[in-house]
């Protein structure tokens, strides 16, 4: 073997091993949501590496509001999602195209993450307690979205007719409380954003609850499209691998042993990681701070029965399967032990 064959040689053998050795690149994947602090989890997973451990590379795609994100999923634009559960979700998840492979946020005790407001000119009416919503107005930023359901939930606690209570629509969460500050409306159950607390400074709208300590449920999920849970299963174990180190991280920051809201060592530095991908203070993220399960844990029972209520209410068009739509091949079911 000759000088230049030795060489040739030599250099396929050096390629060859550093082939082996270099690592696979990694797998991008297009994670759609909201910007919101209730995907939190996903960050976390993301600002750690976990998922970068997995061999995967996050591409979040934001949008403005909800409904295009379970159409991106099942039109293949997106590979996973996170997001409210909540009519629209249900009547696509109805035709069958979509899986809820894990639990997001939940509303619980402790955690301020919806709020109930109320004018101050009702206020000092003397309507100072939930079980006075019968008979008046409410906005929400969609029918059948998560504050609807929030107020179902009320009236089926305190007894009182839905029916009475009139609905108005305000399209976003800036008009919702708008409407409130201006009295156009009596009430809204809005998410607690940076623009609430000088709100309720000033004293312009009264807050009469958090829907958390009224009535517990689950807010949100991760889902991805069928043929995705169905032929990809490797990477959709990965990715729930990655988002499951999130939300430890991020429960064990924010949830005291009783599983109400209580900051531990950790929490400084999980804000620092909120507020990057959010893009607010430290100090406003920690205001809005939801509950994620420490397992990505979903209440299943209870998304049995937001959907049986979104039937009752004329929300759904058909019926949706339940247990088709929670894929109980990846899901960790909250009540079992």
């Amino acid at each position: 073997m000759g000088p230049r064959v030795k060489f040739r040689h030599a250099i396929a053998v050096l390629l060859a091993t550093l082939a082996l050795a270099a690592p696979a690149l990694a797998q991008p994947i297009k994670i759609g949501m909201l910007r919101v602090g209730a995907s939190g989890p996903i960050y976390v997973a993301i600002d750690r590496g976990y998922f970068a451990a997995e061999g995967l590379e996050p591409q979040l795609a934001y949008f403005q509001s909800g409904p295009p994100v379970p159409a991106g999923v099942v039109a293949g634009d997106l590979d996973f999602a996170a997001g409210a559960l909540n009519g629209g979700f249900y009547n696509l998840a109805g035709k069958g195209a979509l899986v809820i492979i894990a639990g997001l946020a939940r509303e619980m005790p402790g955690f301020q993450s919806q709020g109930y407001l109320v004018t101050k000119r009702l206020y000092d009416a003397g309507f100072t307690t939930l079980k006075q919503f019968a008979g008046h107005s409410v906005a929400v930023t969609a029918m059948g979205g998560p504050a609807h359901y929030a107020v179902g939930l009320l009236a089926e606690k305190y007894g009182f007719d839905l029916g009475s209570v009139r609905i108005v629509v305000t399209q976003s969460l800036s008009n919702a409380v708008a409407a409130v500050e201006t009295g156009q409306v009596d009430t809204t159950v809005i998410s607690m954003t940076p623009a609430i607390p000088p709100l309720l400074q000033k004293g312009d709208v009264k807050l009469l609850g958090w829907v958390g300590d009224e009535t517990p449920w689950q807010f949100g999920a991760v889902y991805t499209a069928k043929r995705t849970a169905d032929n990809r299963r490797d990477l959709v174990e990965r990715f729930l691998r990655a988002f499951r180190h999130g939300a430890k991280d991020y429960h064990d920051a924010f949830t005291g042993p009783d599983g109400r809201r209580k900051d531990g060592p950790s929490a400084s530095a999980i804000l620092k990681i909120l507020a990057k991908y959010l893009g607010q203070s430290e100090q406003d993220v920690k205001l809005s701070v939801t509950y994620a399960d420490a397992e990505g844990r979903l209440d299943a029972k209870d998304v049995r029965h937001q959907i049986e209520w979104y039937e009752a209410h004329g929300l759904i068009k058909g019926e949706v399967d339940v247990d088709a739509l929670i894929d109980r091949r990846y899901v960790n079911d909250l009540a079992t032990p």
